[in-house]
């Protein structure tokens, strides 16, 4: 007779299998022992919280602070802003004085050269009322001097102050030429004719310029001695003489002749004044 069959249920690898050893009895210095454990690791996970939370909070703390920073970065834009505005403020006023000064240097010279030309214009009248005098002392002097030689051919020779002038100009002959000399071994064209006008009292400007202009104009055709002459324009010559008569004038010519008695047709003269 078979045995009969016992079937056989599979066990899955889950299964629970209760041990057969028995429970040990844990010991107080054991639990002891995991209690410690677990605080300290309760207190490493307190720390580390911490530790987040005040590195969390750190941006929390640079927030605030950002409104103080901006606060004091608005102050030096300000402070920035008003020193260039007060540097460009004193620049513009260094620039209104210097403008101010300027124009008051500019005022200042133009009054010193209108206060130069009335000085001039009155000089200017004054000899021209010497002048009329002188003129007038030598007219009486030469109607006097004709009517005692009216039978006489040969010329009478200059006489007062135009003879003081020519004998001045003669006892020149010979010296030197120098631009800008006035005596007394050395002479340019005007400093020569104002020294001779000098012995008679009659002061003429230095240069050649105003000489042409400081007397009556007269034409060459009616030249007498102790006319200056002059070459180029009335108020612009570049050049002076004195008629001596005969057609000759004395002058400093140049460098190369220096002084010297000349005649007119080498080298006519553009006009006249006279001052005697």
């Amino acid at each position: 007779m078979e045995e009969p069959l016992i079937p056989v249920v599979p066990m899955s690898h889950t299964a629970h299998i209760r041990s057969h050893r028995k429970p040990r009895p844990r010991s107080s210095s054991a639990l002891a022992m995991r209690a410690g454990v677990a605080g300290g690791v309760l207190s490493t996970l307190a720390v580390a919280g911490a530790a987040g939370s005040a590195n969390a909070a750190e941006p929390v703390t640079q927030t605030i602070e950002l409104p103080t920073l901006t606060a004091d970065m608005t102050a030096q834009v300000a402070e920035s802003a008003e020193v260039t505005q007060q540097a460009a403020a004193d620049y513009q006023l260094r620039a209104e004085r210097d403008a101010a000064a300027a124009k008051a240097a500019k005022q200042a010279k133009a009054d010193l050269a209108d206060a130069k030309k009335k000085a001039e214009a009155k000089q200017k009248a004054e000899d021209a009322r010497k002048a009329a005098a002188e003129r007038a002392n030598r007219s009486s002097a030469r109607t006097t001097l004709t009517s005692t030689s009216a039978d006489s051919d040969v010329p009478a020779p200059a006489s007062g102050s135009v003879g003081t002038v020519i004998n001045f100009l003669k006892a020149q002959l010979g010296d030197a030429y120098v631009m800008g000399a006035s005596g007394p071994d050395a002479w340019d064209c005007s400093s020569l004719v104002q020294a001779a006008y000098k012995q008679v009292g009659v002061d003429l400007p230095r240069v050649s310029q105003d000489q042409s202009v400081a007397g009556t104009p007269v034409s060459l055709s009616n030249v007498q001695v102790g006319d200056i002459l002059y070459w180029g324009g009335a108020g612009s010559a570049y050049h002076v003489g004195v008629y001596i008569g005969n057609g000759q004038y004395l002058d400093a010519a140049n460098p190369s002749k220096g002084v010297v008695i000349q005649d007119l047709s080498g080298y006519p003269a553009s006009g006249a004044v006279r001052v005697l």
